[in-house]
């Protein structure tokens, strides 16, 4: 795609679909278990969901597959570790959906993801 406007608008739309499936449908049981310790499969398979997503969505909006493979695995560790933080803060404070201190925190986390998307648009522009 040629015009950098339209290119930016059509990855970002495909990333924020992307994430609004894998973390909000495509979670088992096991990527959500025990979020707060660093050493867990279950978040390196979520994370890895996210990464391949985004693999997806670059393809398709034809950027090089070698800086897409880049750009999707610096993806995959960012997206663990801002979920790891935000699952060691939860399990720190203790907050439930029925306190602030849980939406702020959830609040933060997807922040943190858009920003992601935000700066993998930037770095794969043509």
């Amino acid at each position: 795609m040629s015009d950098p406007v339209l290119f930016g608008f059509g990855l970002l739309f495909l990333l924020q679909a992307k994430h609004l499936f894998a973390d909000f449908y495509l979670q088992t049981p096991r990527m959500l278990r025990d979020r707060g310790r660093y050493v867990h499969v279950g978040r390196a398979q979520h994370a890895g969901v996210h990464g391949v997503g985004s693999l997806i969505a670059m393809m398709v909006m034809g950027v090089p597959f070698g800086l897409t493979l880049v750009v999707a695995l610096i993806e995959w560790a960012v997206h663990f570790h801002i979920d790891w933080a935000k699952g060691r803060w939860s399990d720190h404070t203790g907050h439930g959906p029925d306190q602030a201190g849980y939406w702020r925190a959830f609040g933060v986390d997807q922040a943190l993801h858009q920003w992601t998307y935000l700066i993998m648009v930037w770095a794969v522009l043509p």
